[in-house]
Formats: C-alpha cells, structure tokens, sequence
C-alpha cells in the first residue's frame, strides 16, 4: 500500500499546477492533503465537478475550517468501484471515516481519520505556533488533546498518523538549528511534545529507516530558501510502534514543485 501526504497550501492553486497529474503519476492508494483552504460551499460551486470520484478514481472525503479560505484537510482514497468493464487491482479493500463528532475542538478542519480496516490513517494539520508564539499554547493543548485520542483508538487498532507536523523534532531536521532556537517550530515545547508523542508508542518512520539522511519537506518562499535547500523537515508519517515491521519504506519527494511544501510517502 502506498500512502502520500502533501499539505498544498490551496487547492485551487495546486490544481493549476497538475496536481491531478500527479495523482496519476504516483497512484497513491490513499492521499492526504492539508491546508486545502476552501469552504464547503466554494468547493461545490468550483472543484466538485473537476474531481468527481468517476473522473480520477478517488473517492474524497473532506474538513473544511469554519472560516473560509483557512486551514482544512482532504482524503482522496482510491475507488472501489469496478471501472471499464475491470476490476482495479486495488490494495484498499475497504474503508470507511471515523465519526469525529466528539472533536469538538477541531473547528479548523485540522483532524480526519479513516479505518482502512487493519488500522486507522489519521490526516492531521497541526496547529503553527505563529511569528510571535501567539498560538503556541493553543497548539500544545491541541496536540495533547489529539495524543489522548489517539491513544483512545490504539485499544482498538494501530494507527499511522501523517501531515504537516509544524516542528523539525531535532537539529537534523532543519538547515539552520542554531539560529531557530526558541523560533515558531523549533521551539522547545513543540520539540518536547514531539519528543512525548514518539515516547508514547509511535515511530517516526522517515528517520526510522533513514537514520542520518538530511532531507526537507518544507522552504520558506522568502530568500531563494528552496532554491538554496535552506528548508525543515516538518511533514511526517508516524505509526504506532507493531506497524513499524510492516513500513518497507518511507521518502521525501522534495522534487515535487506545487506548494511551500513536497509530498512525503510511505510503502508498507
């Protein structure tokens, strides 16, 4: 199974610049987006024709915030319908969403979970601390009230967990570690919450099987950042500690143009 994560920043601007040919390049079995920032309302009205499930062969499922143009996520999940008179040689046999109606603290489309059967794939935009560490203490309360959750359905099946994480855990994940010190991101308490989600039982499947590969998932547009690959790795798939076996890979698709971040990927 081949499941990628790509926070866009726009839907409609990625869908200018191909992200439909890139579904159709990468044919992932499952593909989580964040920062969608469109409302229900304009997506119906502009985008649900161009990615009707019959015309790419995804079924998608969607979060959008509360205030329009802002934060939200997307799942697009292959399709399991039979097409063409053929059966798709499909590695997802079934799926269905998680009822979140208890996430009463998600009002910014942050959180989806699917149940792909054998276990749950939770597509999460965390909270940004932002320049001056105005939502620092948002994000951390965020974040603990998602651990508990999670934890909560781990007594039932392991999960993966993947999006834009909004921190570089430790110095080898950001190009400058020095000068970011206390910065939105690289801040202690991000960085120590990091540390205690991984403690918990979850494995960082990148830096897993990739031990000391310097590689980043997200460049400031400011100064030529991505050309000069001053970037951070802040984009992850992390998986419950008896899933780790089963990851046969785990990769950055850092060549990957569309956003201020690239496509991250696991195989398993």
């Amino acid at each position: 199974m081949k499941i990628i994560s790509w926070n866009i920043n726009g839907l409609r601007a990625v869908i200018k610049k191909d992200l439909l040919g890139f579904l159709k390049k990468e044919e992932p079995d499952v593909l989580c987006l964040q920062e969608i920032k469109i409302s229900e309302v304009a997506r119906k009205k502009e985008l649900d024709e161009i990615l009707h499930p019959e015309k790419i062969g995804y079924d998608i499922f969607w979060n959008s915030a509360q205030r329009p143009g802002y934060s939200g996520t997307a799942v697009l999940v292959k399709s399991l319908k039979v097409e063409s008179n053929k059966v798709k040689s499909l590695k997802v046999e079934s799926y269905k969403v998680v009822d979140l109606d208890r996430l009463d603290w998600d009002n910014e489309g942050r959180v989806q979970i699917i149940d792909l059967g054998k276990f749950y794939l939770a597509n999460i935009y965390f909270p940004n601390a932002n320049h001056e560490l105005s939502r620092l203490d948002f994000k951390i309360d965020f974040n603990d009230k998602l651990l508990k959750y999670f934890k909560k359905l781990e007594k039932t099946k392991p999960l993966i967990v993947t999006g834009d994480f909004n921190v570089a855990h430790n110095e080898i994940d950001l190009a400058r570690p020095k000068e970011n010190i206390g910065n939105p991101g690289f801040h202690p308490r991000e960085r120590e919450w990091m540390n205690r989600f991984l403690v918990s039982g979850f494995k960082d499947t990148f830096r897993e099987l990739n031990p000391n590969k310097i590689q980043y998932s997200w460049w400031s547009y400011r100064a030529g950042a991505r050309r000069n690959n001053v970037g951070w790795r802040i984009d992850y798939f992390c998986v419950s500690d008896s899933l780790m076996k089963k990851i046969k890979s785990a990769y950055i698709l850092d060549k990957v143009l569309g956003s201020d971040h690239c496509p991250v990927g696991i195989e398993l």
